[in-house]
C-alpha cells in the first residue's frame, strides 16, 4: 500500500495532466455540436464493433453445435436412404416393406485426432463400442472414403486411414465396373493409386472411382476419387493409375462410421464357400 502512495506521489503531475485533458475533452464535446456529433458517432461505432465481436464469438460456438446436429441428421438420413437397403424381389419400395431389409446404418462421429504427413496415418473418432462401433467398419464422409476401423474402446475408435500402407480399398471404375484396389504409396496425401486394372480396359482422365461393394466394410458406390493419370509400364499387363482422392484428408471434421447389418451373415456364407 505504501508503494502505491509513493508511486502516485511521483506521478502526480502526469495524473493531473490526464485529468485536465479528460475534463477539457468533456467541455469541448458538451459545448460544441460538431465535436459532440463526432464523439457520439465514434462511440456508436466502437460499441457496435464490440457487440459484433461478441456476437461472432457466440455464433462460432453455436455453429459448432449446429454442425454436430447436421452431421448426426445426415447420418440418420443416409441410414434411411433406399440404396442402403437390401432388395429381395419387389420393384416397389416402402420404408417398412418386407421385400427390403436395411443393410447399412451410418453413425456420425467427430474426428479428434488425424494425421496426413506420416507413412502410416491413423484417425481417432469420438465413438466407440458403446455406440455400436466395431472393428473393420468402414468410415466415410460426404466427399469420399476415409478408412477402416482398426481398434475400438468404450468411447473412441482408431481408424486406419486411406493414407496408410496397410490400407487396401476394394474399388472399381464406375464407367466400366472393372474391379481394382486403391492403395497409397506415400508422398502427396491428395493422390493414391488404383492397381490391378487390366490393359484391355480403356480408362480416361476424370473417370470416377467408387467402392466396389465387394467388402463388408463399404457398400457399393461410395466415392473415392477420379483418375488423374494412367500409363502402362513395358511388359506389364496392368495399368499404373494415379487417382486424385475426392476427400481432403487434411480437413476432416465429421465422418460417418458404416455399420453393415448383414456382415456376419455374409462372412458366414463366405467361410462356407471357401471351406474355412
Amino acid at each position: 500500500m505504501r508503494n502505491i502512495f509513493v508511486f502516485l506521489r511521483k506521478q502526480y503531475f502526469f495524473f493531473l495532466f490526464i485529468i485536465f485533458e479528460i475534463f477539457s475533452i468533456v467541455l469541448v464535446v458538451q459545448n460544441n455540436y460538431y465535436h459532440r456529433t463526432i464523439f457520439i458517432n465514434s462511440s456508436n461505432d466502437f460499441s457496435a464493433s464490440i457487440l459484433e465481436t461478441f456476437n461472432n464469438i457466440s455464433e462460432y460456438f453455436s455453429l459448432r453445435e449446429e454442425n454436430k446436429k447436421l452431421a448426426e441428421e445426415n447420418a440418420r438420413l443416409l441410414s434411411e436412404a433406399k440404396k442402403w437397403y437390401f432388395a429381395n424381389d419387389s420393384k416397389e419400395f416402402f420404408f417398412n416393406d418386407i421385400h427390403y431389409k436395411q443393410q447399412y446404418e451410418f453413425v456420425s462421429a467427430k474426428v479428434v485426432k488425424n494425421s496426413t504427413s506420416k507413412r502410416n496415418n491413423f484417425l481417432i473418432l469420438n465413438k466407440g463400442y458403446k455406440n455400436g462401433i466395431e472393428k473393420d467398419m468402414g468410415v466415410a464422409t460426404a466427399t469420399g472414403v476415409v478408412g477402416i476401423v482398426s481398434d475400438v474402446s468404450a468411447n473412441f475408435c482408431s481408424v486406419i486411414s486411406v493414407l496408410n500402407k496397410e490400407s487396401k480399398i476394394s474399388a472399381k471404375i464406375k464407367k466400366y465396373g472393372q474391379i481394382g484396389t486403391v492403395v497409397w504409396s506415400g508422398g502427396n496425401y491428395r493422390f493414391g493409386s488404383l492397381i490391378d486394372i487390366p490393359t484391355h480396359i480403356k480408362p480416361t482422365l476424370g473417370d470416377t472411382i467408387i467402392t466396389s461393394g465387394y467388402s463388408t466394410s463399404f457398400p457399393e458406390g461410395i466415392l473415392i476419387g477420379t483418375i488423374a493419370d494412367y500409363k502402362i509400364e513395358k511388359g506389364d499387363n496392368f495399368y499404373t493409375i494415379t487417382i486424385r482422392f475426392s476427400a481432403d484428408y487434411n480437413s476432416l471434421t465429421y465422418t460417418n462410421v458404416i455399420k453393415n447389418i448383414m456382415k456376419d451373415e455374409i462372412k458366414k456364407m463366405d467361410k462356407s464357400e471357401t471351406g474355412d
